[in-house]
């Protein structure tokens, strides 16, 4: 009775979309998150009859055959890039990506991650860093008598002081693009890191070689789609009942069988 493993394959699967769509939905309100989907592919075949294999002492051959499936298995958790919207915020230190590429922080342990969430801070040094405190690159550092703060669509950032007309260029911030963004690897935080998948990090000014341009006051929404999430959610959930019924249908047919007097 191989429907009993069969159906156990396809309630693991919708087990784990559901667990996608979740993640999905509680990232809703997460600054620059993309959602994810899951994907499946079906497990190997038992060639009962191969096609092709002959049929009789003639020669007939056997033009379909007879090849059981045994399953399903995942196959890949991918992003779904997309523009989440950008709303408007009063923060001078916010800045939205319209368009691609990441801006590049360094970590604890020396490495870089890249991340399209733009609402930075000031350490009580003055250095530019993210919610998580983790120093953007290249390096900027606000003086501590800085009025205001402009940043243009180049990522050039300008600091106004009371006692000055023009303003000074504190550095530029850049932009980090990769040939398979769906090779990243996602470690929470908003943050993500170069993999072999992912291919090398291009980086260059903002506005350039394809890279997205930097908007100041500005934050990128989530790009999950609740109504579409909702509907995934049901379908997973129908799926999964529907792969129990076969268990349970398999079960009394097993039932049946011992009770053959």
């Amino acid at each position: 009775m191989r429907a009993l493993q069969i159906a156990s394959t396809g309630m693991t699967a919708q087990s784990l979309r559901v667990e996608v769509i979740s993640n999905n939905l509680a990232n809703m309100s997460t600054t620059g998150y993309s959602p994810r989907r899951a994907e499946f592919a079906d497990l190997h075949y038992q060639q009962m009859t191969p096609p092709g294999a002959v049929s009789a002492s003639d020669g007939t051959v056997v033009p379909t055959g007879i090849q059981v499936g045994l399953g399903v298995r995942p196959v890949a958790v991918t992003v779904n890039i997309s523009q989440g919207t950008l709303s408007s915020t009063n923060g001078d230190l916010d800045v939205a990506i319209e368009g691609l590429g990441y801006l590049e922080v360094t970590l604890p342990s020396g490495l870089s991650a890249y991340t399209r969430d733009g609402s930075l801070k000031r350490s009580p040094d003055g250095q530019i860093v993210t919610s998580e405190g983790y120093p953007l690159v290249p390096g900027i550092t606000i003086p501590d008598d800085t009025r205001n703060i402009s940043i243009n669509p180049s990522g050039e950032v300008y600091a106004y002081f009371a006692d000055r007309v023009d303003p000074e260029l504190l550095g530029q911030l850049t932009l980090a693009n990769f040939t398979n963004e769906k090779g990243l690897q996602a470690t929470g935080s908003n943050l993500f890191l170069e993999t072999a998948a992912s291919g090398p990090a291009q980086v260059g000014a903002p506005g350039e070689n394809g890279l997205g341009a930097i908007r100041q006051f500005f934050l990128e929404s989530s790009s999950v789609d609740p109504v579409r999430e909702i509907t995934d959610l049901i379908e997973a959930q129908r799926g999964y009942e529907m792969n129990a019924k076969v268990i349970t249908a398999a079960d009394q047919m097993l039932g049946a069988t011992t009770q053959i007097r």
